[in-house]
């Protein structure tokens, strides 16, 4: 049997002892070895075995540097933001400015010019300037690198302008962000323009959609709201008001000099824009326009037509340079009618004569003639030196000086009355009474230069109009041989057709010159109507004189042996005289030709209207003015007194005598 050993006794170890590490073989542990039990894992590779697989490096100083290099980003980031939004955030936001908003100028609407009953003869229609952004043209904005040619193209039939021009002007624009293509277009042209727009837009986002650049070439196009003036009527009064120019200032007639009062203000809005198109959200500032104010002149419209009718028809009849007609009203001084023959439209300047542009009536100095006579018959009267009934011995040649002087036809020796010297328009008559002026002829010269000075000869008429001539009066001591005798009926003086009339409503108005007027008054934006200032007055002969003056002209028409008879209205009275002068050829500067004219008032007993008509070189028929403006005076005085519905004359006129019998 085996030995059997006793059990062994398990002693108590004490408190905090450590347990034996030995291999459990009785033997002691190595110190560093590993303990006995091992956790499994995998056998070493074997040669010739499977390789080993890799194990990764520690992350930890990639991780540092990525960091790091965020880090440097993100300082860079914020650097540039504090430079953006701190340092440099005025200069940064100015350059946004500028770049994301335009300012467009606000057109005032120009006020318009109106006749004395309201009838526009002169106004505004809406229009726009067809403007464009040429930076919005350029290839790195547009991604086109030929789009101000493509635009030029499309716009160019439109616009009727040259594509080439249309170029220079995209490309080499005044302001880098404004240009203007065309100035005042029809709203139905930007209309058009607008469809354009609209339809390349559309295929731009269309393109855009497929991954294209999405660009419209007219993107840059714009437009502003401006006016266009037009004048309804066409020619009528086109001498008087003038035209505007290219910018819508005035540039000649009343346009010109009542251009500051008709302009207004223009006003001026900025706003932002994207693409071409307003941003309706961002904030934009206007300046608002303030409207030109409108202005009444005292020109009739019927009377204006009639008048332009009449002297056109004359001007065209006797193949003449021009003619003016000018109706004043006598009391006033308002001027109701100035036309001139030839005219012009001011709606299409292109086909105006350049000659024809100006207003005749009062740019045209002219040596008058017999219908200066009148100025030397008031002189006589109002100094006393003789009556209507002076007689008045008048031979067929008359030297004075180193001159012959002679009648408008030869006649044996005439036996005038002072009113026959005016009703027969002879010179030397004239010359004969006007010599009783003074002792001598230089005294007899100062006092014809004081009343003709009255009448206004030599000054301006004080209408203020633009290019207005004042006429031709020289000192009296001044005057040569030749002139002291011709002056006197008209030759060697030169004045303008309203100064002419001037000199009859004169008379007419019981000798008592008001200075002419052509404005009624100004109508502001406020609606308020403002008379213009009360014309100035002046005393030249008196009443008795005026009248027995008016009684002489009466002649003139009315009797048989006078000069104007084919200006005779019946129903009416009417006071007139003729003018027949040599005309100075401002092209040969010498005399050639003649000025034919006609200046009357009617009625004679109550006057109310001066009609004044003058023609130019006439070439064809008659030159005589009694034969030629006698006929137009007759015209134009009648439809005025008709329109203003002036009552005929009831009494009949009294009958001066014209001649005399020698030795009774």
């Amino acid at each position: 049997m085996p030995s059997q050993e006793p059990p062994r006794r398990r002693v108590p170890r004490p408190s905090g002892a450590r347990r034996p590490t030995g291999r459990g073989d009785g033997r002691p542990q190595r110190s560093g070895a590993r303990p006995a039990a091992r956790r499994p894992g995998p056998a070493a590779p074997r040669p010739g075995g499977p390789a080993r697989p890799l194990r990764l490096g520690n992350p930890r100083p990639r991780l540092r540097l990525v960091s790091l290099g965020l880090t440097l980003v993100m300082l860079a980031f914020v650097v540039r933001l504090l430079q953006v939004q701190a340092v440099d955030a005025s200069a940064y936001a100015a350059k946004a400015e500028k770049n994301r908003y335009l300012s467009h100028k606000l057109a005032a609407e120009r006020g318009e010019i109106t006749d004395r009953s309201g009838v526009p003869l002169a106004t505004s229609v809406d229009a726009y300037d067809i403007t464009a952004d040429p930076k919005m043209f350029t290839p790195q904005e547009s991604k086109v690198p030929d789009a101000p040619e493509q635009a030029a193209a499309l716009l160019a039939p439109i616009l009727g302008k040259d594509p080439a021009e249309l170029v220079r002007t995209l490309k080499s624009p005044p302001s880098p962000r404004y240009a203007v293509l065309a100035r005042k277009q029809t709203p139905q042209v930007w209309n058009q323009i607008k469809d354009l727009r609209t339809l390349f837009a559309k295929k731009a986002r269309e393109d855009k959609a497929r991954g294209g650049p999405g660009v419209s070439v007219l993107a840059g196009v714009l437009s502003e709201r401006s006016s266009k003036r037009v004048y309804p009527n066409g020619t009528l009064g086109a001498g008087i008001l003038g035209y505007v120019n290219a910018d819508g200032r005035g540039a000649g007639g009343l346009e010109s000099m009542l251009d500051e009062e008709l302009a207004g203000r223009d006003g001026k809005i900025t706003y932002a824009h994207s693409g071409g198109r307003r941003v309706p959200t961002a904030g934009a500032r206007e300046t608002p326009a303030v409207p030109g104010s409108d202005i009444e002149l005292t020109i009739d419209r019927d009377i204006q037509w009639a008048a332009q009718k009449a002297i056109s028809e004359q001007v065209a009849a006797s193949r003449a340079d021009r003619g003016y007609v000018v109706v004043q009203n006598t009391r006033t001084g308002e001027v109701l009618a100035m036309a001139n023959a030839p005219g012009f439209d001011p709606n299409d300047l292109s086909q105006a004569d350049s000659t024809a542009m100006g207003n005749a009536a009062l740019q045209d100095a002219y040596e008058p003639g017999s219908t200066a006579k009148v100025m030397s018959m008031a002189a006589v009267l109002e100094e006393g030196v003789a009556t209507p009934g002076t007689h008045v011995v008048v031979p067929n040649r008359l030297h004075r000086g180193d001159r012959l002087f002679k009648d408008d036809i030869d006649h044996p020796t005439w036996y005038l009355t002072l009113n026959g010297v005016l009703a027969k328009s002879s010179n030397i008559g004239t010359i004969l009474a006007t010599g009783q002026l003074g002792p001598d002829q230089a005294a007899a010269n100062r006092v014809l230069h004081s009343y003709l000075r009255k009448f206004g000869m030599g000054s301006p008429t004080g209408l203020g109009y633009p290019g207005e001539t004042s006429g031709i009066l020289a000192a009296p001591k001044d005057w040569n041989t030749s002139q002291q005798y011709t002056i006197p009926f008209g030759q060697g003086l030169s004045l303008n057709a309203m100064q002419a009339a001037s000199v009859y409503s004169t008379i007419a108005n019981g000798g008592v010159r008001v200075a002419p007027t052509l404005v009624r008054g100004t109508r502001g934006p406020d609606g308020r109507f403002t008379p213009a200032p009360a014309p100035g007055t002046t005393r030249v002969v008196s009443e008795k004189t005026a009248k027995t003056l008016a009684a002489m002209l009466e002649s003139v028409v009315d009797d048989q042996e006078g000069t104007g008879t084919k200006a005779a209205i019946p129903g009416y009275r009417v006071a007139g005289k003729t003018g027949t002068a040599n005309r100075v050829d401002p092209q040969l500067g010498r005399y050639k030709g003649y000025t034919a004219s006609f200046a009357g008032f009617a009625p004679a007993d109550a006057p109310q209207l001066t009609v004044y008509c003058a023609i130019q070189n006439p070439t064809q028929g008659s030159y005589f003015g009694g034969q030629i403006c006698g006929p137009v005076h007759k015209k134009v005085m009648e439809f005025a007194l008709k329109t203003l519905h002036v009552a005929p004359t009831g009494k009949q006129p009294p009958r001066m005598p014209v001649t005399f019998t020698p030795g009774a």
